[in-house]
């Protein structure tokens, strides 16, 4: 039987932050009602639209 899930494949990115910065992101996170890797997409897409690299409407 076929697949029909029409999920979009991503890409893994992994890095180290600093203690205090993944404690501020989970709390925003959970704030939001998202996973921190959500957030993480959510933040990433609003700077990269405000500075240009992702045209509007892209990642959505």
């Amino acid at each position: 039987m076929r697949n029909t899930n029409t999920m979009v494949k991503t890409s893994p990115l992994g890095f180290r932050i600093e203690p205090e910065v993944k404690d501020a992101l989970e709390r925003a996170a959970k704030e939001d009602m998202r996973s921190v890797s959500s957030m993480v997409e959510k933040i990433l897409t609003i700077y990269l639209r405000d500075k240009g690299y992702l045209p509007k409407g892209a990642a959505e």
